[in-house]
């Protein structure tokens, strides 16, 4: 749920506004239509009429609409930066294969921090960097993995690239002739 994402959705068209609407309050929030008017403060007439298209929404109820979103978000990062986020150290190509910086897993939206590393010695110091920085867990290659464990209090995972492993081999099976 973002309040941008409802921005782009205003600016694109009513039909956009409102499907995305309706996506914010029952996918993203898990509330009903009644529950958002009440926590919003905006009457329950204008949300029931605004999502079943019979009235478009004049700038004031977006103001508050979009208002009562950040205000959720503002909350809900408060939230993230308690729980921390999940750091992956990889180097640059890896890491630009991340799309999303947000991922769900079971219930919980987490959040992916990237951290670009080279060398051993460079991954090592990512890792208690993002320990600094709040990390809850980390993701990295398997030759580092064994001094990250030692040196940080959090957990740590390892990336298994077994399909690239076989697409170099392949790879280098061509080169040869």
């Amino acid at each position: 749920m973002t309040a941008d994402d409802l921005i782009k959705a205003v600016i694109e068209s009513d039909e956009a506004f409102i499907k995305e609407f309706a996506r914010t309050i029952k996918d993203e929030l898990h509330m009903t239509a009644g529950e958002f008017s009440e926590k919003s403060s905006i009457p329950a007439s204008t949300i029931y009429k605004i999502l079943s298209g019979h009235r478009e929404p004049n700038v004031k109820t977006l103001r508050q609409i979009i208002s009562f979103l950040q205000k959720l978000e503002g909350k809900d990062q408060l939230e993230r930066e308690k729980s921390g986020f999940i750091a992956v150290i990889a180097a640059r190509p890896v890491l630009d294969l991340i799309t999303e910086k947000k991922l769900k897993v079971k219930d919980r939206l987490l959040t992916i921090r990237e951290y670009s590393a080279t060398s051993m010695e460079e991954a090592i110091i990512a890792a208690i960097k993002a320990e600094r920085d709040g990390a809850k867990a980390v993701v990295c290659a398997p030759i580092v993995s064994t001094t990250i464990e030692k040196v940080l209090r959090i957990p740590v995972a390892i990336i298994m690239p077994r399909d690239s492993l076989f697409e170099a081999i392949e790879l280098a099976a061509r080169k040869m002739g």
